[in-house]
């Protein structure tokens, strides 16, 4: 059960990780397409209407995406002049800290991205140029950022268990 969740949870960060690239390409693409259109206009062709606030979208989406992906392979960025001096014990400590710390984190990060989505869903809001409602690029991020919560659930507990069995994360060896 407990590898199956594992599977789970790897899984879907990297679902996220890849949906959110195959976005950011294709916010790349459209990015050369404007500027080449804006280049090209002495020939009829043009920038893509509203590109900027295509790109705020997709970058939003992206970036959201990407977040669960670095959680589950512990990938934020950590100094470990002090820790590796340090017993197993105290860095499995460390970990559980650290892994409490971002699950508030995205927590607080997910309730406020919620609310401001309610709020731009409330006002109705749309963007200048192609005038589709502001609510949709917020809604894009909340599904990294629940990703991002759930996966910060999971590492959580992995963090706690490998303290209360003195077993490694990832790989289920006693470390000493």
């Amino acid at each position: 059960m407990f590898d199956r969740i594992d599977r789970l949870m790897r899984s879907l960060a990297a679902f996220l990780a890849i949906l959110g690239g195959l976005v950011l390409i294709a916010v790349i693409l459209a990015t050369v397409a404007s500027v080449t259109g804006r280049a090209l206009l002495w020939i009829g062709l043009g920038p893509i209407r509203g590109d900027f606030e295509l790109v705020e979208l997709g970058t939003g989406f992206a970036v959201f995406s990407f977040l669960p992906w670095v959680q589950i392979n512990r990938q934020h960025a950590s100094v470990e002049i002090l820790t590796m001096h340090l017993g197993s014990t105290a860095n499995r400590l460390i970990d559980l800290v650290a892994d409490l710390l971002m699950l508030t984190i995205a927590v607080l990060l997910t309730w406020k991205h919620w609310d401001g989505t309610l709020d731009k869903f409330a006002y109705g809001e749309t963007t200048f140029i192609i005038q589709y409602p502001i609510w949709w690029a917020y809604a894009s991020g909340l599904v990294g950022a629940f990703g991002f919560v759930l996966v910060s659930i999971w590492c959580t507990i992995l963090s706690l268990r490998a303290l209360l069995t003195g077993q490694d994360q990832s790989h289920g060896e006693t470390v000493h």
